[in-house]
């Protein structure tokens, strides 16, 4: 008889446990010397020597288990970390903010976000990338990102173009020798309106060779902001930019610390720049020292290009915010395009905005009530029209826009549904009740307040010029732009963002597409359609009415300040400028 083959066994160890195993662990415990196997060896059964006695056999298989135990475990583990992150991904960061203020220990939500402190939390694992999904460019894209809302109009070409001509240039470096005259201003109002004054200065010192001194933020009696230039604007860019212009100087030198100066306190309007001359001119050479006032809107809009072109330099290079105020907006307006593109809205429902434009918030009879005594108790602070009715008024296109007709204007134009909306403006007439119509219709909606981090906000309480100028960057940054009524942030941003490449910017045609919102009638997708068909060409697109007289160049930088580039040369061939 022949002698009978001993026979092999073999272990079938699930995969999940060898991968938990190191090869050095694997190596350990087969100590065994290698045995041919008279089967061949494949995938399923691997040809693994055997131990020598039952013992060993026993340590093995306990071995073995253990280890399958503890990597059991540790799957699990990974599993209920990625369900974790998961989780966060599709989590608000607004709402994390929240839960983070309202949380009495916060360190647990930032241990959530898989150990990242709050800041890193916030801003997807300190922009490493762990809590969100991106595209190879770097930045995540959701699929509503391909929404035709997003898209940019047309810039046809134009660029910032700010060519001053030789005789202006020859001009310069007299001016910047002179040291006789000096021009202060008093800028008032609220943000915006002093960076009006503040680019109107600059121009007036260049029509008068004069050194602008920086100028002085009258304190905002409604707001009782006491900021200073240097607390809102960045004094070192405001002198570097304006260098080949106008002669910056932070104060008076000490000759003139004692010289009264000459005051003007109300610039007649539309003032051109040779009467600006005979009015200033001679009396500024005596004395040394000019004082003006009141200059809001005083200043001709109709200037010679190069003035034009001042105009734009200081308002859309010089005026930079200050470097902390910069970084907070800066910082903010990432958070909100941390999960995709977002719309910047400016609403404008405050009490003092009804009150003023004649018109009514449409919230119920209590509000109207509210707005109709104010305003019989104030009459002074209606803004011209006085004899016309509210109905009138809004018909006119002369009412800011309430929280209903935003909603359905942004539904037509096809904004979609989970699109992340930031609202800047101060604090509507009847509060957070006042936005339900949108914040209904589009749950993903922010404020400052809503994505900023405990006490990040703090040191600016009481600044409301820099918590305005915070809303301006985030604007300024968003991909799509609206306001609900004229003003001065409105126009800013609308030369700005037409300056830096024509970015989208909706201007609601409110007097024509009124009618159709008192029109129940209408069914849904017509009224999509013609809303559509109303704001076509009012979508940022450049502005070619070229010419036309009274216009701010500061909110239609075409054609003074703006040219076309053609060529594969990227050469000037056509320009509006002259």
């Amino acid at each position: 008889m022949s002698r009978a083959k001993k026979k092999l066994s073999y272990i079938s160890v699930p995969s999940q446990m060898v991968n938990s195993l190191s090869s050095f662990s694997i190596h350990s415990f087969l100590v065994s010397p290698k045995r041919t196997s008279s089967k061949p060896c494949n995938r399923i059964l691997p040809c693994w020597p055997l131990p020598a006695s039952p013992r060993s056999w026993f340590l093995c298989l306990f071995l073995f288990g253990l280890f399958g135990l503890f990597g059991m475990i540790r799957l699990g583990y990974n599993l209920n970390s990625c369900a974790t992150l998961s989780q966060l991904r599709e989590f608000p960061k607004a709402q994390l903010g929240r839960e983070l203020r309202s949380s009495s220990d916060t360190q647990k939500i930032a241990n959530a976000a898989g150990g990242f402190s709050e800041p890193e939390a916030l801003n997807g694992g300190g922009g490493n990338g762990q809590l969100e999904t991106k595209s190879r460019g770097g930045r995540w894209r959701p699929p509503e990102e391909e929404n035709e809302f997003w898209k940019q109009p047309d810039g046809m070409g134009y660029r910032s173009c700010l060519d001053f001509s030789e005789e202006y240039r020859r001009e310069t470096p007299e001016i910047m020798r002179d040291r006789r005259k000096y021009l202060m201003v008093v800028a008032a109002g609220g943000l915006n309106q002093q960076r009006n004054q503040i680019v109107d200065a600059a121009v007036i010192a260049r029509i008068l060779g004069a050194a602008l001194v920086v100028p002085i933020l009258q304190v905002n009696l409604i707001w009782g902001d006491e900021s200073e230039f240097s607390d809102i604007f960045d004094v070192e860019q405001f002198k570097r930019v304006l260098a080949d212009d106008v002669r910056v100087v932070s104060s008076l030198p000490s000759k003139h610390l004692r010289t009264r100066p000459v005051v003007d306190n109300l610039t007649p309007a539309h003032i051109s720049p040779d009467s600006i001359r005979a009015r200033y001119l001679r009396k500024l050479e005596r004395v040394g020292v000019l004082l003006l006032r009141g200059l809001d809107s005083r200043l001709s809009k109709d200037l010679p290009p190069d003035l034009q072109k001042l105009r734009c330099e200081v308002a859309f290079q010089a005026l930079r915010f200050a470097p902390r105020v910069q970084e907070i907006g800066d910082r903010l307006a990432e958070r909100m395009r941390s999960k995709g593109p977002y719309l910047a809205l400016h609403l404008r429902m405050e009490k003092d905005v009804w009150v003023r434009t004649g018109c009514l918030p449409g919230l119920s009879r209590k509000y109207d009530r509210l707005i109709n005594l104010e305003r019989e108790k104030h009459p002074e602070l209606l803004t011209a029209r006085s004899s016309m009715s509210y109905h009138d008024r809004k018909l006119a296109g002369l009412c800011p826009l309430n929280a209903m007709e935003v909603t359905r204007l942004l539904k037509a134009l096809g904004a979609p549904k989970g699109a992340r909306i930031y609202w800047a403006g101060g604090q509507p007439l009847g509060g957070r009740e006042a936005l339900q119509p949108l914040t209904r219709e589009f749950p993903n909606f922010f404020s400052k307040d809503d994505i900023a981090l405990p006490g990040e906000l703090e040191p600016f309480a009481s600044r409301a010029s820099v918590m305005a100028a915070i809303d301006f960057i985030i604007c300024e940054k968003s991909d799509v732009f609206m306001p609900s009524h004229g003003g001065n942030m409105g126009h800013a941003l609308q030369g700005k963002r037409a300056f830096e490449g024509h970015k989208k910017y909706i201007t609601p045609n409110k007097r024509q597409m009124l009618p159709y919102f008192l029109n129940s009638s209408i069914p849904e997708p017509e009224f999509s359609r013609i809303m559509t068909e109303l704001h076509r060409e009012s979508m940022g697109q450049p502005d070619l009415k070229i010419g036309k007289l009274g216009r701010d160049v500061t909110k239609f930088p075409i054609p003074h300040c703006m040219c076309t580039y053609i060529n594969n040369n990227n050469t000037l061939t056509t320009s509006h400028s002259s």
